[in-house]
């Protein structure tokens, strides 16, 4: 972040200057009608109301089994995903997690939090910043010159060719972008005319609420979402900014709670969401709260990662590309040893060491989500940003103090602008930012292959890419000292992956 105020999503504030198939365990099989065991003792309720997140193992009937089970052990199942065996559960009942988990129809079972009742209150991320008296010549300009009147200032679209690709393709509007974030204003202007309600939601308490309007931020709440979906698709319209895929439609599936937390049981609902609601392309700039990194051999960590991994290989079986950012802590996470000072995030923090192929970011580090790097003004990688061998598939502009990397005039905030809530605009940076560039592009090349399905659309991503080398030494900041160590060849690398998103290629037959 400079300051990393807020790990929680993926933007921070910087000083200006898949169905499933019948393979995997959990889904339906051959199973005993037996009732599933559950614990006999005497159920305590004096604990804090926890939500769980409970997988079923496979077999028909399992779900009613286990929801047999849940009631014995104190629990209340506030929604289940049956087409995943995913239940979310309430309890006060502390020994509910040890319990349900000696069901032999439960796969595994963990809180998806550590303090229910007091949780820490969200750090504002990025800073809306009015346009100097310069810029508003330049968006006088750029009006005049056929651009929308603020796309001077956006140094990221000519980054990726999005300008060029424009005067080919502004993306189809039969092309759905899920935002699962903070929730989305649908009222801005420049996002209003392509915004889909029908693929919208709110899922922050694990099961979807339809109620018109549910998918924005309340007053007081983060304004993340809105930006990012202005990043994907604000429209080309004249006014305001330029989106990556003007021509497509967004919608908003916020799963951030009023005080900023991610929750397993609301990304889940987010991702089952999509895969049922026509989205074609998620946008994932968050880690799951409250662990950074969930470590599989934690009975509580590990069911969070199963339940995450198995709502989103059900949306990619169903044509769901899955795009998320890497994160903003300047961690190599190809390494097999970093520290994690931050986690629990909704409690007290510990420190601890840890391997990220065992304790994955969710949903970042899962099989078949496609992790975004971020890239400055002058193409290289953020100082913020997280990177890695084999774990970085593809890189896109994020922004980055122009202390570090200045753009190009007219340009003159290294930062990404876009869309805020009330109509406003407004500069952010972080591989929250990032990643709606390769959400946008990947809408663009569903655009221009409409029957394509996600393993393709991601195929012609890092085709596509612009492969970049790792470059000189690393020192972003000239100091002397190497602040990161790229490895791999230019075709792929730890820094920029397969390289940084191409619109231009995305929308050539």
């Amino acid at each position: 972040m400079a300051h990393l105020a807020s790990r929680r999503t993926r933007a921070l504030t910087l000083p200006v200057g898949l169905a499933l198939t019948a393979s995997l365990a959990f889904l339906p099989g051959t199973a005993s009608a037996a009732v599933a065991d559950a614990p006999t003792a005497t159920v305590r309720t004096d604990g804090p109301k926890l939500s769980y997140v409970v997988n079923t193992r496979g077999g028909i009937g399992t779900a009613a089994l286990v929801k047999k089970a849940i009631a014995k052990a104190g629990g209340t199942v506030v929604t289940s995903y049956d087409r995943i065996g995913v239940i979310v559960v309430h309890s006060k009942n502390p020994d509910f997690g040890r319990a349900i988990r000696t069901s032999w129809a439960v796969q595994s079972a963990g809180a998806t939090r550590t303090n229910p009742i007091v949780p820490q209150a969200t750090t504002d991320i990025g800073v809306a910043q009015p346009l100097t008296a310069e810029q508003a010549k330049i968006a006088a300009a750029g009006a005049k010159a056929g651009q929308d009147e603020l796309e001077p200032l956006q140094w990221d679209l000519p980054a990726i060719k999005a300008d060029k690709a424009h005067q080919k393709s502004l993306g189809s509007s039969r092309v759905t972008v899920g935002v699962i974030d903070t929730g989305v204003d649908d009222t801005h202007p420049d996002l209003a005319p392509n915004f889909d309600r029908g693929a919208s939601v709110n899922c922050v308490s694990g099961a979807p609420d339809t109620t018109a309007g549910a998918w924005r931020p309340a007053a007081g709440e983060s304004d993340h979402g809105t930006h990012v979906a202005g990043t994907i698709a604000a429209a080309k319209n004249g006014t305001g900014i330029t989106g990556v895929a003007p021509g497509v439609k967004v919608s908003g599936i916020k799963v951030s709670n009023p005080d900023g937390f991610f929750y397993t049981e609301a990304v889940v609902c987010g991702f089952v969401w999509a895969a049922e609601h026509g989205v074609d392309v998620t946008n994932n700039s968050y880690y799951t709260d409250p662990w950074m990194f969930n470590c599989k051999n934690d009975p509580d960590q590990g069911a969070l990662v199963e339940a995450v991994n198995r709502a989103t290989r059900y949306a990619e079986g169903k044509g769901v590309v899955n795009v998320a950012a890497a994160g903003n802590s300047r961690l190599d996470l190809a390494q097999r040893s970093i520290e994690d000072a931050t986690s629990p995030n909704d409690s007290t923090t510990v420190t601890r060491t840890i391997n990220p192929r065992l304790c994955p970011d969710i949903p970042s580090l899962l099989p078949g989500v496609v992790t975004v790097s971020a890239t400055g003004a002058k193409g290289l990688k953020a100082s913020y940003s997280n990177y890695g061998l084999g774990v970085v598939d593809v890189a896109a502009p994020g922004g980055d103090s122009t202390i570090y990397q200045a753009p190009e005039a007219p340009a003159d905030n290294g930062l990404i602008l876009s869309t805020l809530p009330g109509g406003k605009f407004g500069y952010k940076a972080g591989t929250s930012m990032a990643s709606p560039h390769v959400a946008g592009v990947a809408a663009l090349i569903k655009s221009t292959h409409p029957h394509a399905s996600a393993a393709m659309v991601k195929a012609l991503l890092t085709l596509q890419a612009d492969a970049t080398a790792c470059g000189a030494p690393y020192d972003i900041n000239g100091d002397g000292v190497i602040d990161a160590v790229c490895q791999g060849g230019k075709s792929y690398n730890g820094f920029y992956g397969a390289g940084v998103v191409d619109a231009l290629d995305a929308v050539r037959k």
